[in-house]
């Protein structure tokens, strides 16, 4: 106990130490600090303890402030279903567009600019003198066929993006209305400018607005700073999800606007009437100008209930990454403080939720077919890197995958992953999650494990609602017991397996204690998992041990399981081992106590052989020397390891029957004889391999003892 309260106080002092010396009254602060937190976390601490409850180790972290920041992982579906911007219909816009090249993406953004602004509007476009002879011809005659709404400027020679949009705001200023800029590769959605200037004309302070994109650095979806290249329909799909949105809720202000497509007050426009031509031909220009405006009192605001494709750069071409580093250094030159603002706006994410309500939204429109949506938990090992294989499938054949995961600081956390990375959010209802993933109208509800949720009922109901309906699949993936009791591993309070647990004749381990003190008794627990069982269209196991155990527990949904090992994570090379004077051990893997933490104290304390953990072990159960833990490893390290510390044999000594188990596959293609229970698919590995030995658990006997002699038989033979 008291080195796991060492090993627990070194990761707290890791995560709080202040920068600075580390003297002892720091330690001392820090001590102190851990106590009062400590105190707090007491019941969860106990619960661990008494009942192995995942949960409350998730809330013991959270209390000592070692899991995720509950404050940036937050959102709040409320903002959902707002309809309508409330503009009146006789507000005027005026639009500048700047002009160069990119011909085809011109006549788009023009024909949707015609098309739809609902709004009346005037345009001033300037052709700032195109290499692609087609432009400025097609230009006129365009511009000729709106009438006088459109006034065309053409520049006498190209004077980058920065000179035309000065030009064309000394025009626009005159009308008085507010004025937009939007490059030509902005492709606005139906009704748009009654969105984008409400805010605006709302709140005279309020000095720019730039709606959500797929490439506007901070306001950028999926993912913000990383462009995302949308397909054709994509960019109107996500709008569709925006104009859902209640237009007063999640406007927030931001350190910048971005300048492909942001709505320019004019009353602001009058104190700084243009962009500075230091910037030249373009990158930087509307940073400078918010940074000025903003000194003299204006707001700039992120727009999420609006959302604009941005095709990126298309007039710039190659030349953008060396526009990009010179205007930077212009600007760090001049607002010191600026980065620092942004890194502040990206580590609050104050767009958090909307920009997960708008990632959902484009997921729905890039996936054929049903989106993913796996329920996987947060503490790692087999399961979490079986479910990391087959989000990273998913999302290079598919696109996009959600993972809506148990056992944060928050009940639930919605994870969409794609290739611009991951975008994610989390809430305390299980309403919530159901407000945001019904913006997938087709979904494929993937059941991977959901060992450490707060409460685990709340899973299989929230499982059946996300996948009813014609439209949607269920699957569930069997990585461990969860749905047969609450104790997944189906150890009892004792820590011994001992069977399948039945209904009416469990022991306290397989009863549940919920959060209000109603303890749940095995036959409820069985009745609520296995109506997700029953409602599954597939129920996948890895192993004939698993589903042995499934059938037992749920048999009427036993003709619809199906066995399908897992691919191994790694090609384990085969490994030579040159016999020593005495037999040394190998153990693979994080060794808790389910995984056979107190069989490994116990042998090492007989000092028969020595033991070599190749992986950690929990700090509860240390081991007398000669044995030795290595820490963390990686597969290509192995043959290096085995060779460095003399290995001859391969010891798993889990005391539960896994569902898998990837370490004993692991340990089995080396070559090298595996040892371990009679348990489990670990037992069914190793009896194929016909390499080792599998070694009955015997009740009331003595694990260690027995394993070492059937060890030291094997060896003694070879």
């Amino acid at each position: 106990m008291l080195r796991r309260i060492q090993a627990l106080f070194a990761r707290y002092a890791a995560r709080h130490a202040r920068p600075g010396p580390a003297g002892g009254l720091a330690r001392t602060g820090l001590l102190l600090r851990f106590l009062r937190d400590g105190a707090g976390a007491l019941p969860a601490v106990l619960r661990w303890f008494r009942h192995r409850d995942p949960a409350a180790r998730a809330e013991v972290k959270a209390r000592l402030g070692l899991g995720p920041p509950d404050a940036v992982l937050r959102v709040d579906p409320g903002f959902l279903d707002g309809g309508g911007a409330g503009v009146r219909a006789d507000t005027a816009i005026t639009i500048v567009m700047p002009v160069h090249n990119a011909f085809a993406m011109v006549q788009e953004a023009l024909a949707r600019v015609a098309r739809h602004t609902e709004l009346p509007w005037r345009l001033v476009l300037v052709e700032d003198g195109s290499t692609d002879p087609r432009v400025r011809p097609w230009l006129r005659d365009w511009a000729a066929a709106q009438g006088a709404r459109v006034r065309l400027l053409e520049n006498a020679r190209n004077l980058g993006f920065v000179g035309s949009v000065n030009r064309a705001l000394g025009v626009a200023r005159g009308y008085g209305d507010p004025v937009v800029l939007l490059n030509s590769d902005a492709m606005v959605p139906a009704g748009w400018a009654a969105r984008l200037v409400a805010p605006m004309l709302a709140d005279t302070g309020v000095a720019s607005v730039t709606p959500m994109s797929n490439d506007a650095e901070l306001l950028s979806v999926p993912v913000p700073c990383r462009a995302t290249a949308l397909r054709a329909g994509e960019g109107d799909a996500i709008d569709a999800v925006a104009r859902r949105f209640d237009p007063g809720a999640q406007i927030v202000a931001a350190p910048t606007g971005v300048g492909f497509c942001m709505a320019l007050s004019p009353r602001f426009l009058a104190l700084v009437p243009g962009f500075d031509p230091a910037f030249g031909r373009g990158y930087g220009e509307e940073v400078d100008w918010c940074q000025k405006v903003q000194a003299l009192g204006g707001r700039h605001l992120c727009l999420p209930g609006l959302f604009v494709e941005h095709r990126g750069g298309a007039s710039f071409g190659a030349e953008k990454q060396a526009l990009l580093r010179a205007s930077g250094a212009i600007l760090s030159a001049r607002y010191p403080g600026f980065d620092a603002s942004v890194d502040g706006f990206l580590r609050a994410d104050p767009l958090r939720g909307p920009r997960l309500a708008l990632a959902l939204g484009w997921a729905a429109a890039r996936v054929r077919g049903r989106v993913p949506v796996y329920l996987g938990h947060a503490m790692g090992g087999g399961a979490e890197r079986d479910l990391e294989r087959r989000v990273a499938r998913d999302v290079a054949g598919k696109g996009a995958a959600v993972v809506l995961r148990v056992g944060g600081a928050l009940r639930w956390q919605i994870e969409l992953h794609s290739d611009a990375g991951v975008t994610a959010g989390g809430c305390d209802s299980a309403d919530g999650v159901r407000a945001f993933l019904a913006l997938l109208p087709a979904r494929r509800v993937v059941y991977s494990c959901a060992v450490g949720a707060a409460d685990p009922l709340e899973v299989p109901a929230l499982l059946n609602a996300l996948a009813g309906g014609a439209a949607h699949r269920l699957e569930v993936l069997v990585h461990d017991y969860l749905p047969v009791s609450p104790s997944y591993t189906l150890l009892g309070a004792d820590g011994i397996y001992d069977g399948v647990p039945q209904p009416g004749d469990e022991g306290r381990a397989h009863r549940f204690r919920q959060r209000d003190g109603r303890v749940v008794g095995l036959a409820e627990w069985r009745a609520c998992w296995g109506a997700m069982i029953a409602a599954a269209d597939r129920v996948e196991l890895f192993s004939e041990a698993s589903r042995a155990i499934m059938a037992g527990a749920f048999p009427d949904a036993a003709g619809r399981m199906r066995v399908n090992p897992h691919r191994p994570l790694a090609q384990i090379p085969r490994i030579d081992a040159r016999a020593g004077p005495r037999p040394v051990i190998g153990v693979l893997g994080h060794i808790g106590l389910h995984k056979g933490a107190g069989v490994l104290a116990g042998m090492a304390r007989r000092r028969r052989a020595r033991l070599v953990v190749i992986g950690d072990l929990d700090p509860a159960h240390a081991l007398r020397s000669p044995a030795h833990v290595h820490g963390a490893y990686t597969h290509d390290e192995l043959p290096g390891l085995v060779a460095r510390y003399g290995i001859t044999c391969w010891l798993i000594p889990s005391v539960w029957p896994e569902t898998f188990s990837f370490a004993t596959h692991e340990a089995v293609a080396t070559g090298l004889p595996v040892f371990c229970f009679e348990l489990g698919a670990q037992a069914e590995a190793v009896r194929r391999a016909g390499r080792g030995a599998v070694v009955p658990l015997r009740r009331g006997g003595d694990p260690a003892g027995d394993m070492l002699d059937a060890i030291l038989r094997h060896e003694a033979r070879q």
